[in-house]
């Protein structure tokens, strides 16, 4: 039985995305509403140190770390990278009136923007090409006439894998605009 695509890869995008930008929604008018907008002046914070723990999947990836489940470290790091971006959104709509940290949360964006297409379009890719090996080999084709049929599925694929060439320098950007923000937030803090 065929999987509708939209259902099954691109409704589950748009949904963490949107989830994203809904609780972030929500959890500004929640400060609005309880007058407790003070605390999400803070929330950058604790959402940079998430973001940076989210960096462990990385270092086990690398085998930095050599310990755990590489399943366990990516989920760690999706849920770790979602709740930081939640909590840097929010202490972005409290106050955000500089240009530095607008560039930030537009690195930021784009980077939770490339990581979910990367986990979700490249997983796609994997499922799509494994279905079609086993329907063409279901068909009795030869290994070459298999290579063939899926040669474009599989340079395709390939090309997808390297997504990380966007991710990884959009994760630099926004790391050394989320380190120029704090610098400028110490350097002019009224600190009497």
């Amino acid at each position: 039985m065929e999987r509708s695509l939209l259902r099954s890869e691109i409704a589950p995008f748009i949904a963490a995305f949107s989830g994203l930008i809904a609780a972030t929604i929500l959890g500004d008018l929640a400060l609005h509403l309880f007058g407790l907008v003070w605390i999400g002046r803070w929330l950058g914070i604790p959402g940079v140190a998430l973001i940076a723990l989210s960096f462990l999947y990385s270092l086990r990836k690398r085998r930095l770390i050599a310990a755990g489940d590489p399943r366990v470290f990516l989920r760690l790091h999706e849920f770790l990278t979602w709740g930081g971006a939640l909590m840097i959104l929010v202490h972005a709509g409290v106050h955000f009136n500089a240009v530095l940290p607008w560039l930030a949360l537009l690195a930021m964006l784009a980077n939770v923007g490339s990581g979910l297409t990367g986990k979700f379009l490249l997983d796609r890719g994997r499922r799509h090409l494994v279905e079609k090996k086993a329907a063409i080999q279901r068909r009795g084709l030869s290994a070459g006439d298999l290579q063939r049929e899926i040669f474009w599925d599989a340079t395709t694929l390939d090309t997808m894998a390297k997504w990380r060439k966007v991710h990884f320098p959009v994760t630099i950007a926004f790391s050394a605009l989320t380190v120029g923000h704090v610098l400028s937030i110490l350097l002019l803090w009224n600190w009497r």
